[in-house]
């Protein structure tokens, strides 16, 4: 008989109702087996709808569900490393979102913390490696299409129809080097093969000087020279009016590779009083749909395979770091290295 992971997620926010949903109907080999949110109301309605066996309130109470193989944690930042050590020592196999914890003590902390449960799996959300063109773009740099990396160029914009948001979440957020640019920083380290070794990074608030009180910027970027020799070149915006603009390209030796160049939705072509058009997505939930699914896929196939998952904590503490270092590059206005 095929074995079916029995798995608990906690958080019903936008990105962790995403991943429940997933979970109930979209992921193969698993069983949503129980939910968790502070909101009742919610929690109520989302067991309902979706036949969730175990509705639970705290964390705590989630883990110490013995029929459950693992935890999907997409709870607020500044829970992950608390859960994470928690999931892992009450037995249970772990995915977490992104960061592995709010500052770099928690995430070296967090990294100790799953090295000390070999048996465990862990898998980090970098749901990015499953995109589809991202994943054929690294095929093609695998089998030496593009010859070496050159530079490896990232683009993250958000609509600044959500500013209100990000200004909000600002105290918490880590800054934008560690909320948005770490998606890429990743990117970096996976389709380069190499580490980032020095940084420099500038920025401001161009619009919103709130962010300013937080040590942080409406719209960032970094610049930095990898182990190898390659150069990245980093920017996040919080202001694109426009929509939700991912865009990613990787210049290399024998030729370049481009992903989304022109953000779209879709291949519609709007032809109208503003002339020809595109639209863009409108947030990331939208943009990684698939991708989304695909990293959940992986996690539960590893767990009914009983094999290592990838990205691992290693991953996130690599990233997490050369993100803190651009933090500090941005704050200091000087060149920094990593010590990776």
């Amino acid at each position: 008989m095929k074995k079916i992971a029995k798995i608990g997620s906690i958080g019903l926010g936008r990105q962790g109702e995403q991943h429940a949903i997933n979970l109930a109907t979209r992921v193969q080999g698993c069983e949503l087996t129980a939910i968790c949110d502070m909101d009742e109301p919610k929690l109520n309605a989302f067991a309902d709808k979706y036949g969730v066996k175990h509705r639970v309130k705290t964390f705590e109470d989630l883990i110490a569900i013995d029929e459950l193989d693992a935890v999907v944690i997409v709870s607020p930042s500044v829970f992950h490393a608390k859960q994470i050590e928690q999931a892992l020592a009450a037995g249970k196999h772990v995915f977490s979102e992104k960061p592995l914890g709010v500052s770099m003590e928690e995430c070296v902390a967090t990294e100790k913390v799953v090295k000390k449960y070999p048996g465990r799996l862990f898998m980090l959300g970098f749901m990015r490696r499953f995109d589809q063109s991202y994943r054929y773009a690294k095929a093609k740099i695998d089998a030496g299409e593009i010859g070496k990396v050159v530079l490896f160029r990232a683009y993250s914009q958000d609509p600044i129809k959500y500013i209100k948001g990000a200004i909000a979440y600002g105290p918490t957020s880590g800054g934008q080097f560690l909320d948005m640019s770490v998606h890429d920083i990743d990117l970096a380290r996976w389709m380069v093969g190499s580490e980032p070794d020095q940084i420099w990074a500038i920025g401001g608030c161009y619009a919103y000087p709130e962010f300013g009180s937080y040590k942080d910027g409406d719209n960032v970027s970094a610049l930095m020279k990898f182990k190898d020799g390659a150069m990245g070149f980093l920017f996040a915006g919080r202001t694109a009016n426009h929509g939700y603009n991912i865009e990613t390209e990787i210049i290399g030796t024998k030729a370049t590779l481009r992903i989304a160049s022109v953000p779209q939705c879709n291949l519609v072509e709007i032809l109208d009083g503003h002339g020809v058009r595109k639209e863009c997505h409108d947030n990331f939930l939208e943009r990684f749909e698939a991708a989304y699914v695909n990293e959940m896929q992986e996690f539960v196939n590893c767990l009914n395979e009983g094999r290592k998952p990838s990205p691992t904590v290693d991953d996130g503490y690599r990233a997490s770091l050369v993100a803190y270092k651009c933090r500090e590059a941005f704050e200091s206005g000087n060149l920094v290295t990593t010590g990776l």
